[in-house]
C-alpha cells in the first residue's frame, strides 16, 4: 500500500495527490468511476464527435486560483481559450447584459449603469489577486489583506442587503450581477451568493472564464500525468466500500462527500462526530441537459454569440423569484439555467459546422423529473429557431447525478448547501475543517473550504495539513509544485 491514499480523483483529490508525490511520498489514487476527473471529465454523450464537459465547462479559477498559477496548466499541455465575452446574461426583448473580458467595455455597453458598474468591480479588479487569495483560503487565517477585504466586505454587504437595488437603474446591470450569483444555487441576495457573484465578476474582467481545449478532461489529465510522472498511479474502477482496505497507508484524503466518508468509515468514527457530520446539509440541485446542435445557437441578442457562458433567467427579479422556489423545494415555472457554449473558442468539441450545448437547470434537490422541455423552451425564449437545429439530446435529472458522482447528493454540484454558516464551517464547525478522529485522515473534497469549484484549493489546504501533522513536512505546497523548494521536514 502506497504511504498516501486519496479517494476520488476530482480536481482536489489529484491536487493532494500531486502535492504528496512531489514531497516524495508513495501515492495511489482510487476512482470509483472508469474515467478519473470528477466533476471536470469530458465525454460523447450525445452523438459520435460531440464532446461534452459532464459538470465543469467553463473555468473562472484555471488562471486565478494560487495552486493551478503554481502548478501551470500551460506548461501541463492545457490549453485555455478565453471567449471575448466571459458571460451573457439574454433579456425578454431582444437585448443582453455582456460581461466582457475588459471592464470598459462593458461600462461603455451598460450605458448610465456602467459607472456603477466600474465602481463595483474596477478596485476588485485592479486587485485580483489579492481577492482571489481570501476567497481561496481555508477561512480559519486568511492572507493579511486588510484594504482589499474592507472592499470585498463592503460591496458584499451592500448586494446582500436590502440595498442590493440602489446601485443601478437600469435591467441589465443587476441582472448580470444576480446571474453569477445563482450559480451558488441559492437565494442571490444570500452572502455566500454574493461573495461567488463578486469573485466570479471580477475574474470574468481580469483573465475571463476560460475553456479547455478539447475539454474539461484536459485539467484533471495533467495532473493525472504529472503524478504518474512522479511515480504515482491512478486506480480506476475501484469503489472503497470499507475503510480496512485503506489502513496500512500512513495518510489518507478523502475527496468525497461527508455522507460518502460516513459510508466508507463507519463505526470507526465517534458517535458524536458521525451525528454531527450526518447534519451536512445538501442544497439546491441541477438537471443537466446536454445537446448535439446543427448550427450555432441562434440568439436573439447582439454579443450573445460570442460568450462562452450565458445565464438564462431574464430579470433580477425573475431570478430571486425561481431560486426562492428552488430552495423551497419547488419547481420554478421557468428555470434558471446556466449554458455553455464551448464551441464558441473550440472548434473541436464537434463536427465542422456544429456545435456542443450544455444548459444545468436548477431544480430541487433530488428530483428524477426530466425538465428538458422545459430547458429547450427556456433556450427559445432567447433564441428563436434553437429547437430546430437539436441533433441529439441527453438529459441527467438531478436524481441521477450521483451515478457518475458520488459527491452530488441529490444532484447537489456545490457538494453541499451555499448556507452562511457551511460556507464559513464546512463541513462542520471546528478549527481544521480538513481533519477527522482518524488518525491520518483528511477531507479534501468541496465540501471543505473554500467550497466549490474547479480550483483545486480544498486538496491543497488539506494536503499542507496532512504534511505537516502526519509526515513532519513543512515546506508550502505551492513551493513543491513550482518546484522552487525541496520538501522539508
Amino acid at each position: 500500500m502506497a504511504e498516501v491514499v486519496v479517494v476520488g480523483s476530482g480536481p482536489n483529490g489529484l491536487a493532494a495527490a500531486v502535492i504528496a508525490a512531489r514531497a516524495g511520498l508513495s501515492v495511489r489514487v482510487l476512482e470509483a468511476q472508469e474515467q478519473p476527473g470528477g466533476g471536470s471529465r469530458t465525454a460523447e454523450l450525445t452523438l459520435p464527435g460531440f464532446h461534452h464537459d459532464v459538470c465543469a465547462g467553463a473555468h473562472p479559477m484555471a488562471l486565478a486560483a494560487p495552486l493551478f498559477r503554481a502548478f501551470d496548466l500551460a506548461a501541463h499541455g492545457v490549453e485555455l481559450l478565453t471567449p471575448t465575452i466571459s458571460y451573457a446574461h439574454p433579456l425578454d426583448g431582444g437585448t443582453a447584459g455582456l460581461a466582457w473580458r475588459n471592464l470598459e467595455s462593458t461600462v461603455a455597453d451598460l450605458g448610465r449603469d456602467g459607472p456603477a458598474w466600474r465602481d463595483l468591480f474596477g478596485p476588485l479588479v485592479e486587485h485580483s489577486e489579492e481577492v482571489v487569495e481570501l476567497a481561496m483560503s481555508d477561512m480559519r487565517v486568511p492572507p493579511l489583506r486588510v484594504p482589499t477585504a474592507v472592499r470585498f466586505g463592503l460591496r458584499l454587504l451592500e448586494q446582500g442587503s436590502p440595498l442590493w437595488n440602489t446601485r443601478f437603474h437600469g435591467a441589465a446591470a443587476p441582472a448580470m450581477l444576480t446571474g453569477v450569483a445563482a450559480h451558488a444555487i441559492t437565494q442571490p441576495r444570500a452572502l455566500p451568493a454574493v461573495g461567488a457573484a463578486l469573485l466570479l465578476g471580477t475574474l470574468a474582467h481580469a483573465g475571463g472564464w476560460v475553456i479547455p481545449r478539447g475539454g474539461s478532461q484536459a485539467i484533471p489529465n495533467a495532473l493525472i500525468a504529472e503524478l504518474e510522472r512522479l511515480g504515482g498511479e491512478v486506480v480506476t474502477g475501484h469503489r472503497v466500500d470499507d475503510f480496512a482496505e485503506l489502513a496500512t497507508a500512513r495518510a489518507v484524503l478523502f475527496d468525497t462527500s461527508p455522507a460518502e466518508f460516513l459510508r466508507i468509515a463507519g463505526d470507526r468514527l465517534p458517535e458524536r462526530y458521525r451525528r454531527r457530520l450526518g447534519r451536512f446539509r445538501y442544497g439546491g440541485a441541477a438537471c443537466k441537459v446536454d445537446f448535439a446542435l446543427s448550427g450555432p445557437v441562434p440568439w436573439a441578442a447582439p454579443g450573445c454569440e460570442l460568450a462562452g457562458t450565458l445565464h438564462l433567467v431574464g430579470s433580477r427579479q425573475e431570478a430571486w423569484e425561481g431560486e426562492r422556489r428552488v430552495a423551497a423545494g419547488e419547481f420554478a415555472e421557468r428555470p434558471y439555467l446556466l449554458a455553455i457554449q464551448p464551441g464558441v473558442v473550440d472548434g473541436t468539441r464537434a463536427p465542422a459546422g456544429q456545435h456542443t450545448f450544455y444548459t444545468y437547470a436548477h431544480v430541487p434537490n433530488g428530483s428524477d423529473r426530466d425538465i428538458s422541455e422545459s430547458v429547450i423552451a427556456q433556450v427559445e425564449r432567447f433564441a428563436p429557431g434553437f429547437r430546430d437545429l437539436i441533433l441529439a439530446q441527453h438529459v441527467t435529472p438531478a436524481a441521477f447525478m450521483p451515478d457518475h458522482n458520488a459527491n452530488y447528493v441529490g444532484g447537489d454540484i456545490s457538494a453541499g448547501a451555499m448556507s452562511l454558516r457551511q460556507t464559513a464551517f464546512r463541513p462542520l464547525a471546528r478549527w481544521n475543517p480538513y481533519s477527522t478522529p482518524i488518525p491520518g485522515t483528511y477531507l479534501c473534497s468541496s465540501s471543505t473550504p473554500p467550497g466549490p469549484g474547479v480550483h483545486g484549493m480544498c486538496g491543497l489546504h488539506a494536503a499542507r495539513h496532512m504534511l505537516r501533522t502526519r509526515f513532519g513536512i513543512v515546506t508550502d505546497p505551492l513551493d513543491l509544485l513550482r518546484g522552487s523548494q525541496p520538501a522539508y521536514r
